[in-house]
């Protein structure tokens, strides 16, 4: 199915069969035929279906296919009628982005760039089932399940400044931590401060160009800073909250009489028990990952400390956004105020100008937006806009998107030194393992220049700055 044109940089598929929205794609028309040969529209047609789904289902332009939702998928679903689905956020709940600025330039940093990176790859656990060093009892575990980042902050792992810079605070109210498995939490008692594997990264990079000089300023960055962004989310932790859950809403979506056009949109409604306990348990995972973050940001500081001689409290956080997560949020739907059930699955939110969760620091610009790129090219800062409240629930895209699955590009990479050719573009890698290194390789995802643009060009966020990577931690 070919869908409907609406703007250069929105398609429509109209409500056909069960669908009781239209589903709409941003992105520009080159764009299109990439996504059209992936299952991922689809799935974003599917989750049309799902009961009490409010005026679109709405996939980002780096939409790939997912678990349930598409990747990219953001859906917000009425508090009386719709329902709550684990696959509309993900197995790695609130996989998100911090940005971090330094207050050195790229001269300062290239000559000791190489034994810096060294250090935050000893510094920073890496890699599939990697543990570190803060070992939590059962009491230390639960208490950071509720408080998050505010747990880190209070145990000396950072600043109070921090919280204020974090989506949420750093702290998801509503956590409930007895009802997650005895499975789940000992998979994530030692993996508090890991990176994990995957797309997951540390990267040293640099602004390498402004596009709105206010904006930036704002948010204290200048051509040619360092910066650090720290991609990781849940662990495994969080993986097993959302395995758990799925068991649990497929009864659940036979219970209530919920019709599927795909089982892994089980769900239940938000208000039913399975609904309400799947949101605490999900918020202590959203919880994990704030923790996590605010762990990793504390080993970045002292990594900088060891290579550079300079005091953590420097490395400042300019923002961290979720990707992974469904949200009660209260947004205009045909001009009536209504409260909400957001999913953003591989999405992040992109609030506009004055919206009172934005931190005062930000308001007049928007809420910060981080699309991270593929480890060779770029990553964008960018923020969000009234036109995203509007059309997309103050939603927008929260990376590249893979063109490759994981295993074909492992054989595009067969006979390659990825590492090599970063290095030839300026790039310096340490990694855990190879197999992650072809997997991530930068020909793996789209260019996000190209989706950046199509968020820009649909006026759902607003570009600020483009950073160059300089090295890169992978797992």
């Amino acid at each position: 199915m070919t869908p409907q044109k609406i703007n250069d940089y929105c398609f429509e598929f109209p409500p056909s069969g069960d669908m009781r929205v239209p589903a709409r794609i941003i992105a520009t028309e080159s764009m299109l035929n990439d996504i059209l040969s992936d299952n991922a529209p689809q799935q974003a047609m599917n989750v049309a279906c799902l009961p009490g789904i409010v005026n679109y289902s709405w996939a980002m332009p780096d939409i790939h296919w997912g678990y349930g939702f598409p990747i990219g998928g953001v859906a917000a679903f009425d508090m009386d009628n719709g329902v709550i689905s684990p696959g509309g956020v993900g197995y790695d709940i609130n996989c998100g982005v911090r940005l971090l600025k330094t207050p050195f330039s790229v001269q300062d940093i290239k000559p000791r760039l190489k034994s810096l990176t060294d250090e935050l790859f000893k510094s920073i656990p890496s890699g599939l089932g990697s543990t570190g060093s803060v070992k939590l009892s059962g009491r230390e575990q639960k208490n950071l399940l509720k408080q998050g980042a505010r747990w880190c902050v209070e145990q000396g792992y950072g600043v109070p400044q921090d919280l204020d810079k974090i989506e949420e605070n750093g702290e998801m109210a509503g956590a409930e931590p007895q009802l997650v498995s005895d499975r789940a939490l000992k998979r994530g008692r030692d993996q508090v401060g890991t990176l994990g594997s995957g797309n997951h990264f540390v990267e040293v990079g640099a602004v390498q160009t402004l596009f709105d000089e206010n904006a930036a300023k704002v948010l204290g960055l200048e051509k040619d800073q360092v910066t650090v962004l720290i991609h990781t989310g849940s662990r495994g932790f969080g993986h097993q909250v959302c395995d758990d859950a799925i068991k649990v809403m497929l009864q659940a979506a036979q219970k209530y009489g919920i019709k599927l056009p795909d089982r892994q949109l089980c769900c239940a409604p938000i208000q039913s028990a399975e609904g309400r306990n799947y949101l605490s348990a999900m918020a202590c995972a959203v919880n994990f990952a704030f923790a996590n973050r605010q762990l990793i940001t504390s080993r970045v500081r002292k990594a900088f400390e060891q290579a550079l001689g300079i005091a953590g409290s420097e490395i400042r956080v300019v923002y961290e956004v979720a990707h992974n997560i469904a949200k009660i949020e209260t947004h205009q739907v045909n001009g009536v105020s209504m409260k909400l059930c957001v999913h953003r699955k591989g999405a992040t939110r992109a609030f506009g100008p004055q919206h009172p969760e934005i931190p005062a620091d930000y308001r007049e610009i928007g809420q910060p937006v981080l699309i991270p790129g593929d480890m060779g090219r770029y990553s964008y800062v960018l923020t969000g806009t009234s036109q995203a409240m509007q059309d997309t629930f103050g939603s927008a895209c929260h990376g590249a998107g893979r063109v490759m699955s994981r295993t074909k590009a492992k054989k595009a990479a067969r006979g390659r030194d990825i590492t090599r050719e970063l290095a030839d573009r300026g790039i310096y890698l340490r990694s855990t393992g190879r197999s992650t290194v072809a997997e991530e390789m930068p020909d793996a995802y789209k260019d996000v220049s190209q989706v950046v643009e199509a968020v820009a060009g649909a006026g759902i966020a607003n570009k600020v700055a483009k950073l160059k990577p300089l090295s890169v931690i992978k797992g």
